[in-house]
Formats: C-alpha cells, sequence, structure tokens
C-alpha cells in the first residue's frame, strides 16, 4: 500500500472533522447544562492546542486558538444541530417513533423536588432569546 501524502492543512482539515463528530455523536437529543457545556469547549480547545503544538505556558487565547483553525465553537454547532433536528423531526409522519416521543406528554405524579430539564423547554427556551419560533407540539 502507498502512504498517502497529504498538506498540514489536509491532515488539519480530517482530525478537526473526526474530533468534531466524535464530540457531536448523539447530541441531537442532549440536555446541555453549563458545566456540560464549558467540559465540552475545553475538550475542543484542548485538542486544537494539541494539533497546533500551542501548550498553555504560550498564552493564546481561544478565540485566537479557533480563528487560526477555522473551527466554530462546539456548544454553537450542537445547538444548531438541536433546531435542526427538530425541524426534521416536526415534518415527520404521525406513526413515527420520534414525533411520537416529541409528542407524549407524562401523566401521573412527579417526584419530589426540581423538575427536571426537559429537551423541547431548552429549546424553546433558546429560541425565545432569538425571536424564532418552533411549534413543539408537532400540530
Amino acid at each position: 500500500m502507498l502512504p498517502i501524502y497529504r498538506s498540514k492543512y489536509q491532515n488539519l482539515k480530517i482530525l478537526i472533522l473526526t474530533a468534531k463528530a466524535t464530540l457531536k455523536f448523539g447530541s441531537e437529543a442532549w440536555i446541555l447544562k453549563k458545566r456540560e457545556e464549558q467540559r465540552l469547549e475545553a475538550a475542543q480547545i484542548k485538542f486544537l492546542r494539541q494539533l497546533l503544538g500551542i501548550t498553555t505556558l504560550d498564552k493564546e487565547k481561544n478565540q485566537y486558538i479557533r480563528e487560526k483553525t477555522g473551527a466554530q465553537n462546539i456548544v454553537k454547532e450542537i445547538k444548531q444541530y438541536q433546531k435542526k433536528w427538530l425541524q426534521h423531526v416536526q415534518r415527520m409522519d404521525t406513526n413515527r417513533l420520534p414525533k411520537q416521543v416529541l409528542q407524549y406528554k407524562l401523566t401521573g405524579r412527579r417526584i419530589i423536588g426540581r423538575p427536571r430539564k426537559r429537551w423541547r423547554v431548552q429549546i424553546y427556551l433558546e429560541d425565545q432569546g432569538t425571536g424564532n419560533t418552533h411549534n413543539l407540539t408537532g400540530t
């Protein structure tokens, strides 16, 4: 097998794409809390720093590293991905399982304490700030 010669730029793009795919795997149904957002951003920056050979001792800001690699903030990408997923599910037929799950209303008593953060509420609250409106009931 002959070795494949690529430029440093091509290798960088391939590594960024694989890392991004790994970090975003299954994220369409995640409920991100602040701590999880911070950890995702930290993992992304740590990976990009290693790719560029920049250490924390070099005192380079995260924004500079993202500009140099052309990478977008991973949390913003995940939130955009979730909105696309919501639009996709809303276009589905009503007999499809993802649409049924989105439309499902819980019945009965809930446990004591603070209610858990729900995916549809998270998407709705994020859209409140941007002015977008999604029909979360699916009707």
